[in-house]
């Protein structure tokens, strides 16, 4: 116990010191390049910080993860703590034990902060930086629903309001109704329009039919389950969901004839995507020498590092990639998360074959 306390406590360390360096030099780079755009007011400016800095942990996160454990490697390995814990009976497993406990609850924590408005923290600061406001109404959506045709003139997803709205309803592709309204308001998973204006056109064209039928109509319901959240990120191209809009966006949009690329792009890189730090955890202690006489230890940790950047910035371009579709998700995310998960396998099968060689030497 007192072994992976004392790991664990040195892991936690380096995880947050490297973390607290790697988010302040991204924001503090994005305020070098945008002092002239950000808002007057101080106390805007601190918001816009720290939704900067939120943004900042969810994109360094995994890889500090495996900065840390390098780091933490690097220091057991050149003050001969990896060797006597070997030489006390310590498996290689239950050395690595403290590090992928740690890195996996992190990474749970990363992957449920995705079920906040942590998610769109990028978003709100663009959002201050262009407009002062965190959330900005979004203009002209023009959408389909259900074989309908829907124009929203402005959408606040804040105050859960739309202004201008049309509503062209047709059945088995024949033109049935258009509505037209003012303002609506989402509750109780409905789109509600207090006071409405109908038009119908006559069913037939017969000389003798009725015409063309209009009527001001009260408390109409539209559009349900089309939380304003999903209409605005959705129809506006965004990228920065949580887990519950994307997950809703799939179940509500599934049929509906629309891409949901994007949608399924964002699942991937919150569930799958932060894995690859574990994976190159594993990867780099596979490499690991059991002591500093063995290796350089500046050579090796120099390799180690140069590897993690170029496999995140492979990983991070494919996954930009898959947002503009350049790529499906599973080409640009899954793949890549696969082939370094065979090669982890691959690694650690040689690893274990190596040990028991060691080990029947030994005997």
């Amino acid at each position: 116990m007192l072994f992976f306390k004392t790991v664990s406590f040195l892991y936690l360390r380096y995880c947050l010191i490297i973390l607290a360096s790697l988010t302040a030099f991204m924001v503090g780079f994005d305020l070098m390049g945008s002092t002239s755009q950000l808002p007057a007011s101080a106390n805007l400016l601190i918001i816009y910080v720290v939704y900067k800095w939120l943004y900042a942990i969810d994109m360094m996160l995994p890889i500090s993860l495996v900065f840390a454990f390098i780091a933490s490697l690097v220091e057991l390995i050149r003050s001969n703590a990896l060797t006597a814990f070997y030489a006390l009976g310590y498996s290689r497993l239950k050395v690595l034990a403290p590090f992928i406990s740690v890195a996996t609850i992190l990474i749970l924590a990363h992957i449920f902060a995705h079920s906040t408005s942590f998610a769109r923290a990028n978003e709100y600061a663009d959002n201050l930086r262009e407009t002062s406001q965190v959330l900005t109404p979004t203009n002209n959506l023009f959408f389909t629903h259900e074989g309908n045709y829907i124009y929203f003139g402005s959408l606040d997803p804040l105050l859960q309001k739309a202004q201008v709205i049309r509503v062209f309803t047709f059945e088995n592709g024949v033109f049935k109704e258009a509505l037209s309204a003012e303002e609506a308001h989402y509750q109780d998973n409905y789109w509600v329009i207090n006071k409405a204006h109908l038009i119908r056109p006559p069913a037939t064209l017969e000389l003798k039919g009725k015409g063309i039928v209009s009527k001001d109509a009260q408390t109409i319901q539209v559009l349900y389950g089309f939380r304003p959240k999903i209409l605005d990120q959705i129809y506006e191209g965004k990228v920065n969901y949580t887990i519950t809009d994307a997950l809703d966006a799939k179940t509500l949009l599934k049929t509906q004839n629309i891409d949901l690329t994007k949608v399924t792009s964002s699942l991937y890189r919150i569930f799958v995507t932060p894995w690859f730090a574990l994976m190159i955890i594993l990867i780099v202690y596979s490499y690991a020498p059991i002591g500093a006489r063995f290796v350089n230890l500046s050579f090796y940790s120099f390799g180690a590092i140069l590897g993690t950047l170029m496999v995140w910035g492979l990983l991070f371009m494919s996954g930009e990639l898959s947002n503009n579709k350049t790529l499906s998700p599973e080409v640009g995310i899954l793949a890549p998360i696969g082939l370094l998960w065979v090669y982890m396998a691959l690694r650690l099968s040689r690893f274990k074959i190596k040990s028991h060689k060691n080990l029947s030497q030994k005997g």
